[in-house]
C-alpha cells in the first residue's frame, strides 16, 4: 500500500461566500470520503487562512528571512489535506471524487504521492 496527500485548494474568497447549500454539499463530500476510505484515511486537517501563514526562506546570502502569508501571490491557496493509504492512484481517485472541492470551478484536489525513505 502506498500513501497519497489529497491537497484541497482554492479561491479563499469563494469559500467564505459559499451559501448554506454549498457548504452542506462540502460537509457531505467529506463525510462520504471519510466514510468510504475507514481506516485509509490516516490524518486530515483543514487549515487556517493563508493570510495567517509564515513563510521561511534563504535571501540571496544564505541568511533566513520570514514573511507574514504565504510566498507567493495566488489566486489559490491549500484549504486542508488528507493523507491517506491506498492501492493505487484510481483508488484515492475514486475516493477524491466524493469531496465537493473536486467539482466546485473555484477549488480542487491535488493528489501527490508520498515518497516513502528507507
Amino acid at each position: 500500500m502506498a500513501k497519497y496527500l489529497l491537497l484541497i485548494h482554492g479561491d479563499e474568497r469563494e469559500w467564505a461566500a459559499m451559501s448554506d447549500q454549498e457548504r452542506r454539499a462540502l460537509s457531505e463530500g467529506h463525510r462520504a470520503l471519510v466514510a468510504a476510505a475507514g481506516a485509509a484515511v490516516l490524518d486530515t486537517h483543514e487549515l487556517e487562512p493563508a493570510s495567517v501563514a509564515t513563510t521561511l526562506r534563504a535571501d540571496a546570502e544564505g541568511r533566513l528571512t520570514v514573511t507574514d502569508g504565504p510566498f507567493l501571490e495566488t489566486k489559490e491557496a491549500v484549504g486542508g489535506y488528507y493523507l491517506i493509504e491506498a492501492g493505487d492512484l484510481d483508488e484515492v481517485m475514486g475516493l477524491a471524487k466524493h469531496l465537493y472541492e473536486a467539482t466546485a470551478g473555484h477549488s480542487g484536489v491535488e493528489i501527490r504521492p508520498v515518497v516513502e525513505h528507507g
